[in-house]
């Protein structure tokens, strides 16, 4: 069963939303313009981009999302820099890991998680890892 991309966005926001640090005390997006997250504000293009890679390698993820979303993000310069990025505050830079692990899963595919070893040696469960520039 192929799931639509509303499904899959819904499955990204109930593993994603419960756990960002943008939440406000009621656990709703506390963000002035939830319109604004970019994990879901370019929700179709992330979905495409995660699932045109075959790869447990991390950076391979990354450069698809560089590739394919950033490049259509307002918050990227035209030399590929991004403020928003380099200050942790791109829901989808910071929870890529869980992002791709949960369309991932869904899409009956797997991504093994032990790979990110590689780029980051702390506790990887669960926090958030800035992903680079």
């Amino acid at each position: 069963m192929e799931l639509s991309l509303l499904q899959l966005e819904a499955i990204v926001r109930n593993r994603i939303c419960g756990v960002c640090t943008d939440r406000n005390t009621e656990g709703q997006c506390g963000l002035d313009e939830p319109s604004n997250c970019a994990l879901f504000r370019l929700f179709p293009e992330v979905a495409a981009a995660i699932q045109s890679v075959q790869s447990d390698d991390i950076r391979v993820y990354i450069q698809a999302i560089r590739k394919n979303v950033c490049t259509v993000c307002a918050a990227q310069a035209a030399d590929g820099s991004c403020e928003t990025r380099q200050q942790v505050q791109c829901a989808l830079d910071a929870y890529l890991l869980p992002v791709v692990e949960a369309i991932e899963e869904a899409t009956a595919r797997s991504f093994d998680r032990r790979s990110v070893s590689a780029l980051h040696s702390g506790p990887v469960a669960g926090s958030v890892i800035h992903l680079g520039a």
